[in-house]
């Protein structure tokens, strides 16, 4: 026979956020996956190479993924070159 648990709303309220963290996780995790197989990663140099693609400077098949700061996303949106933001979780995460 299985034991019976009564759960009070806050231990339902916790178990539903952990639920919905470990989803939400999994999906952040398959969009890395796809950014790192369709798109070329420039590190700290997004800034520049995103420039260069929008100046036609430089020819690039593949979108371009990488680190900038507020700033920078800022200046390059204010020179109509489009970026989004994606999060981004470290694979050792828990």
């Amino acid at each position: 026979m299985s034991p019976n648990v009564l759960m009070s709303k806050n231990d339902t309220k916790k178990i539903n956020q952990i639920k919905k963290f470990k989803e939400t996780k999994e999906i952040i995790l398959k969009y890395q996956e796809f950014i790192k197989k369709n798109f070329d990663y420039v590190g700290e140099n997004f800034t520049y190479e995103a420039r260069s693609i929008h100046y036609k400077n430089k020819k690039n098949s593949k979108g371009i993924y990488g680190t900038a700061t507020k700033e920078d996303i800022k200046e390059l949106k204010e020179e109509g070159i489009e970026t989004e933001l994606v999060p981004w979780i470290k694979d050792n995460t828990n």
